[in-house]
């Protein structure tokens, strides 16, 4: 991240804190918006992001309809979700990043890039950067991954930002499967 540190808002003082754009080495993150659909449309289009799991979007006109009921920033259940588009510096849209907060300072994580971004350290320095704006503004505490067992790129991206196995509760509380790792950060 390059923005200054600052202490910690207590625990979900900060849940409903405006979003911003943020700067992290190699790549800028932006509040996502519907009008972000066509150019993220492009990047989750890559059939080699669904090795492990999902699929892309079914059309643009699905993905921007999503991403429209989401600029609320509020999930069905009342929970606050962020997300942020990942632009490289010169501009091409990679991915995203997604926060969803609990009022309990626990924010479950998750991101996707288009593989011609992967291994250029832009994942990991975006998820870096939203977990610091999470931490610093939102009073995020505590952060959880849930992945695919054999998904050796994300595992890999989330040790290498201090992610260690979860807790059986941690499991529970995620609804993991039994092929999937719950990883956590304090």
């Amino acid at each position: 991240p390059m923005h200054p540190a600052q202490p910690a808002p207590p625990v979900g003082a900060a849940m409903t804190a405006p979003m911003r754009p943020l700067q992290a080495t190699g790549c800028r993150l932006e509040p996502l918006v519907a009008a972000h659909a066509p150019e993220l449309f492009l990047a989750l289009s890559d059939p080699a992001i669904y090795q492990f799991e999902g699929e892309p979007p079914p059309s643009l006109e699905r993905l921007a309809d999503g991403l429209r009921r989401r600029e609320s920033r509020r999930t069905r259940d009342g929970r606050s979700i962020l997300d942020w588009a990942v632009r490289t510096p010169d501009g091409e849209l990679a991915g995203y990043v997604q926060a969803t907060l609990h009022a309990s300072g626990e924010a479950y994580v998750s991101y996707e890039l288009a593989s011609r971004f992967w291994r250029r350290c832009i994942g990991s320095a975006a998820v870096a950067c939203m977990l610091e704006e999470l931490r610093s503004v939102h009073g995020i505490v505590r952060f959880v991954a849930v992945l695919k067992a054999g998904n050796f790129r994300s595992l890999g991206l989330l040790r290498k930002l201090g992610f260690t196995p979860g807790t059986a509760d941690d499991a529970a509380a995620a609804g993991a499967e039994a092929d999937e790792l719950v990883l956590a950060r304090p």
